[in-house]
């Protein structure tokens, strides 16, 4: 892989065949350079009857666009997309195996793109397996109106929530850095053009003015 500008290394640069380790209920992201002319494979392990959600962006790169591919372990392609500059796919249910997530490039032989993505993987394994030691204690006369049922389902969506305003977030920064590109790109155009037409006007004023100064200049000395 060749080496990116520094301006365009946001958080780092992958390589293909990359594994993506992740948690039920977890999510993760990466911001990743894609070549001009190549394409690049990432995969993610998921566990029967999950669901998984792929989100992508191309947030920098000439025509901001890249193609996408989404391959189930069983060799199905269940997601093409072609020259897209982002997308959003659900699989559910999933199965046993690596999903692989390909990004390709290979149709623009000059540019490279900054391509951001995010897994996020949800089991659907009831929050009742796996200890929970706190859940076994005695519920006394005392507590009238809140139980630890009530208390647990509370913090369950309070997590779910924030977890989701997280998820919102990394995606809105992504939408940033692409619109920083962007405005970056345009001002730099801008600025060449008025330093251009700037330049243009000075000169045809110039011309203008020793033009008339000559116009107007008598060399010729009257005789009396």
């Amino acid at each position: 892989m060749t080496t990116a500008p520094a301006l365009l290394c946001l958080l780092a640069c992958f390589t293909p065949s990359l594994t993506l380790a992740l948690r039920p209920n977890q999510d993760v992201q990466f911001t990743f350079l894609l070549p001009a002319g190549t394409s690049e494979c990432f995969y993610q392990t998921a566990r029967r009857d999950d669901s998984m959600e792929v989100e992508y962006q191309v947030i920098a790169g000439s025509g901001l666009d890249a193609g996408f591919v989404l391959i189930s372990p069983s060799g199905h392609r269940l997601v093409s997309d072609f020259r897209r500059s982002d997308g959003i796919h659900m699989v559910e249910p999933t199965e046993d195996g690596d999903y692989r997530l390909c990004f390709d490039n290979s149709f623009s032989k000059l540019s490279e793109k900054m391509v951001f993505f995010k897994v996020v993987v949800n089991s659907l394994i009831s929050a009742d397996e796996g200890p929970h030691e706190w859940a076994d204690i005695a519920v006394t006369d005392d507590v009238v109106e809140y139980k630890l049922e009530d208390i647990r389902a509370r913090l369950e969506s309070l997590y779910w929530h924030l977890e989701k305003g997280r998820q919102t977030q990394t995606v809105l920064r992504a939408f940033e850095a692409r619109d920083r590109y962007l405005l970056e790109d345009n001002l730099w155009r801008v600025s060449f053009w008025s330093c251009l037409n700037l330049s243009v006007m000075v000169v045809v004023a110039i011309t203008q003015v020793y033009t008339l100064r000559r116009l107007f200049s008598d060399t010729k000395r009257v005789r009396t």
